[in-house]
């Protein structure tokens, strides 16, 4: 029997005590944690926190990291543990004496020694000037106080050209105590706004302004630019205080203006304690016993950290910039956004479901109307924007774990709806899988990881499906959610890449590469949580199931393939600092392990999660790696979002209270506590008797009718000289396997399907269909394509390719098959910090009168074209004369991926055997790059000799 632990969570709403003396907002500003120390409060639009960095760089996604020694300002967005960078938005710095809008003047070192933070406060001292600040903030306004140490003039820089790339800035003068600011920005999110007021306690004056790169001292009116700085001044003496209020709105000035009423006085200190009064509130949902300072430290910055976000998006009159960027009134409902759904859907939004019902049915009511402005439900959303970061519809395991759980406030309906229709788009390879039951590597990158949890997205659907009495698309459904099948490899036991019907090869389950996100198949192979059973089943059983996990846990600590800085934490192979591997220390619930699930779990959280600033394992992930400890702790994890039960572990406090939103009694665990036994969350009697919840939540595959896995189609290569030799595969060496052959010439004919019995050869470009049939049914259909080579050449490389990026080896260059805008199919062939040398070999002599060669850019991956291509040929191998050349011409600097052919042509015959392309390498990456200093890579597909 599997071990869960499914509880009623009793509510009440007490917090009288100060949990929020517990938070270290520094807990995970150092290592790859990614966070920020600065003042918000629960769900709050203004995260206001100093920025230490501003080059985007991988530990600089938050703005702050913990080993730097420089602030630049304090600006009142930021990202909580993400690893793309954006936000920072509206920064203020304040200095003295002469004005400067450069960021290397303006900007000052601190110490540590003089930085303090807490939940809803932030303090340090600007050691440039001797000027002290302190920041709070309520929802949407954040509070700043200055205390200028010295006489002199006093400047407040105001930088919209920090961090982001500004589309559009403008300052609009209001008065000597009020101004108002648009900031329209590009980063992760390409079309941002936020509108800002500020207001100051004291007049100041404009200074100085830069405005479309000119400085200038105009004092009044309305900037505008693309370049935007202003100085605000005054004469201060020693010990002066400057405060400042600076409001946000996603929609308009107006709506800045009526969100400033947030707080209508200047007294800090009301400000900040109401701050920690939201904070107590929130945080006492969840009480913990114990004696150990640093652990209570973790837990409640942990908690802290899962409420930082989704943020509250609307005015206080509800007003919102919907996806479509027009301007909506929520109704009914608050309006959120950053939703990192590959991170947050695994714990932190089951934590949601068991803490903050009213929140979790607000994020649903957010996704239906993203759905209805925006075509589709939201990925990754950002500022109202879609970054399409990672992978799945994960939007749909939320909505089917809050109705698996009973939460109601949204409309079932409409969700599923928006579910179904996210399911049925064809993009991101989901055209194949719908065909074929898988994506394989020529449909679509990372086509392991994103079947596998399109699979599990589409049980979460089923279960919507099965709640609202839609049978047929629970059944269709259900099919789609065992596609995992079709990229088990039943032989080694992991899911691997598949490429033009059959394994990918060679094949190294360590390997970081393009078939799986952020991951190695190590990482994926257990990524079945809508059916688990079904796993241990295709392995053998539970002992070799469990055998497979120890097997995780206990392989060498080291991945192959392409360094990926996400990878972190790890035990075995087992990745603790990514999320794909959050659920698989409680697999071995499933095998009847308990004291396996307790023994990793409780190592985890006794190594992984500590009370200082590298205190986290990995990216923060918007809650998710906090989430897990939470979770955890409390001794639960949801394996299967979507299902009422949570996978149990011994707690890891003596005591804990959990206290939800409305008036009754607490719940409390103890390490005493039986978890074998079950315990149901409390369902309001409308859902028990509209939806007959109990009866239809815990579903499993007996009512839904089992898929066959599809064949193998396997071969050497993809393209042949002469002939090539294909042989099929079934899961079950029992299995009849069918099949056809089409080529060139009988393509017209009517041909049957035939049963598959020994291997076969072909000998011309052909396409073979093959399936499965058993008793049980037949497979889907499947399809791979061989090319007879067009030449007989062979090439010798001089140079040495990425082994990450061999597009099948040398003859992959030569084969005739064109590589795709889409390099990570692996169709093309990399070269970094070198150039591309190598040398062709006809065979015979002939006459040249054109050589060519493609190459593809892409800067954001730091693919660059060559910056000269060469081309020479030879009758001997030995002594070459030159042909032709061909200059890049296109600009490094655009972002869409191209491919260009570099042809040079001959009147004359010029008679060779052997050719040879040299392509000049970019070399360094320049300094508008975001990767400046690295090594630009060459990508080359095919060469053509006429």
């Amino acid at each position: 029997m599997k071990k869960a632990i499914l509880f009623i969570l009793l509510p009440t709403l007490l917090f009288a005590q100060d949990f929020a003396k517990h938070v270290n907002p520094f807990i995970g500003t150092g290592g790859h944690g990614h966070t920020f120390p600065g003042a918000t409060v629960p769900y709050g639009m203004v995260q206001l926190s100093p920025d230490t960095r501003i080059d985007g760089s991988w530990d600089g996604c938050s703005g702050y990291h913990y080993d730097d020694s420089t602030i630049y300002g304090f600006s009142h967005t930021h990202l909580n543990g993400t690893g793309v960078s954006d936000y920072g938005d509206i920064m203020l710095m304040p200095t003295m004496a002469e004005s400067s809008f450069d960021n290397k003047v303006y900007s000052s070192t601190f110490s540590h020694t003089n930085e303090k933070a807490s939940a809803g406060f932030y303090s340090v001292k600007l050691d440039k000037h001797n000027i002290d600040v302190r920041l709070t903030s309520s929802t949407r306004v954040g509070f700043h106080e200055y205390t200028f140490n010295k006489d002199g003039q006093a400047n407040i820089i105001l930088d919209l050209n920090h961090r982001d790339k500004l589309l559009l800035g403008e300052v609009r003068i209001v008065n000597p105590t009020t101004i108002e600011i648009l900031r329209r920005s590009e980063a992760w999110a390409r079309d941002q706004y936020v509108y800002a007021r500020i207001e100051f306690n004291v007049p100041l004056k404009v200074n100085l302004v830069k405005e479309e790169n000119k400085e200038n001292t105009k004092l009044e009116g309305i900037f505008k630019g693309t370049e935007l700085a202003l100085s605000f001044s005054k004469q201060v003496k020693k010990g002066e205080k400057i405060l400042v209020k600076v409001t946000l709105s996603p929609t308009s000035y107006e709506g800045a203006k009526l969100n400033s009423s947030e707080i209508k006085h200047w007294d800090f200190e009301k400000v900040k304690k109401e701050a920690e009064t939201l904070w107590n509130k929130e945080l006492s949902k969840i009480e913990v016993t114990s004696d150990d300072k640093d652990k209570l430290a973790i837990f409640y910055t942990a908690l802290y950290h899962t409420m930082m976000q989704p943020n509250i998006a609307q005015d206080l009159d509800g007003k919102y910039r919907g996806r479509d960027n027009q301007i909506h009134t929520a109704q009914g409902f608050d309006y959120y956004t950053v939703f990192s759904l590959w991170d947050t859907f695994r714990g932190a939004h089951p934590l949601y479901t068991l803490i903050d019902k009213k929140r979790t049915s607000d994020y649903i009511n957010t996704f239906i109307k993203q759905y209805e402005q925006g075509g589709r439900l939201p990925v990754w959303e950002l500022a109202s924007n879609e970054t399409d970061c990672m992978i799945g519809y994960h939007s749909v395991s939320v909505i089917a774990d809050a109705m698996a759980k009973g939460i109601t406030g949204f409309d079932y309906e409409k969700a599923f709806e928006a579910s179904k229709a996210s399911a049925m788009r064809d993009v991101l390879g989901l055209e194949a899988y719908k065909k074929n039951g898988f994506i394989s590597m020529d449909d679509e990158h990372e086509s392991v990881s994103k079947t596998l949890e399109y699979a599990y997205d589409d049980w979460c659907i089923a279960q919507m499906a099965q709640l609202l009495n839609k049978k047929e698309d629970y059944q269709y459904f259900m099919k789609r959610s065992q596609n995992w099948k079709n990229i088990f490899d039943w032989e080694t036991g992991f899911m691997r890449p598949k490429k033009n019907g059959g394994w990918d090869k060679p094949f190294d389950p360590r390997e970081v590469n393009n078939n799986f996100t952020e991951g190695n198949s190590w990482q994926y192979s257990f990524f079945v949580p809508q059916d688990i059973e079904g796993l241990i089943q295709a392995h053998g059983g539970k002992d070799k199931f469990e055998a497979k996990l120890d097997a995780l846990f206990n392989a060498e600590s080291k991945t192959t393939g392409r360094e990926q800085v996400d990878v972190t934490g790890l035990i075995g192979q087992y990745a603790h600092g990514n999320e794909p591997s959050h659920h698989m220390t409680y697999l071995y619930n499933y095998v009847g392990k308990p004291e396996k699930t307790k023994e990793k779990v409780h190592y985890i959280l006794n190594n992984f999660y500590k009370n200082t600033p590298d205190g986290l394992i990995g990216n923060e992930d918007c809650g998710q790696m906090s989430a897990w400890y939470v979770l955890s702790s409390m001794g639960i994890y949801a394996v299967t979002p979507g299902k009422r039960e949570w996978s149990s572990v011994e707690p890891y406090f003596d005591k804990i209270k959990i206290n939800l939103e409305f008036d009754s009694p607490s719940r409390e665990i103890t390490k005493s506590s039986s978890l074998k036994k079950l315990m149901l969350f409390e369902m309001s009697n409308e859902y028990h008797e509209e939806m007959g919840a109990v009866e239809a939540i815990d579903i499993d595959y007996i009512n839904a009718k089992k898929i066959i896995p599809v064949p193998v189609i396997q071969a050497e290569s993809k393209a042949f000289k002469d002939k090539l030799k294909i042989e099929l595969k079934s899961q079950n060496s029992k299995d009849d396997i069918y099949f056809i052959i089409n080529d060139k010439d009988d393509h017209l004919a009517k041909k049957m399907f035939v049963k598959f019995t020994k291997p076969f050869e072909i000998l011309q470009t052909s396409t073979i269909e093959a399936y499965v049939k058993t008793n049980e049914g037949q497979s889907n259909t499947i399809f791979a394509t061989f090319f007879k080579k067009p030449n007989n050449y062979s090439i010798n490389i001089k140079s040495k390719y990425n082994p990450q990026y061999h597009a099948g080896g040398p003859e992959g260059l030569l084969d005739g098959i064109l590589g795709t805008e889409n390099w990570r199919k692996g169709d093309w062939q990399g070269y970094q910090s070198q150039d591309f040398e190598a040398v062709v070999d006809l065979k015979e002599v002939k006459n040249v009168t054109e050589i060519s060669a493609r190459f593809l850019q892409d800067q954001r991956s730091w693919i660059l074209m060559p910056t000269k291509v060469e081309y020479y040929i030879s009758d001997d191998n030995v002594n070459f004369t030159y042909f032709g050349s061909v200059n890049n011409t296109l600009d490094p600097k655009i972002e869409e991926n191209i491919i260009l052919n570099f042809i040079a042509n001959e009147t004359k015959n010029k008679k060779a055997r052997y050719v040879k392309v040299i392509a000049k390498n970019f070399g360094k990456l320049p300094e508008w790059h975001q990767g400046f200093g690295g090594d630009a890579f060459i990508f080359v597909d095919e060469i053509n000799i006429k």
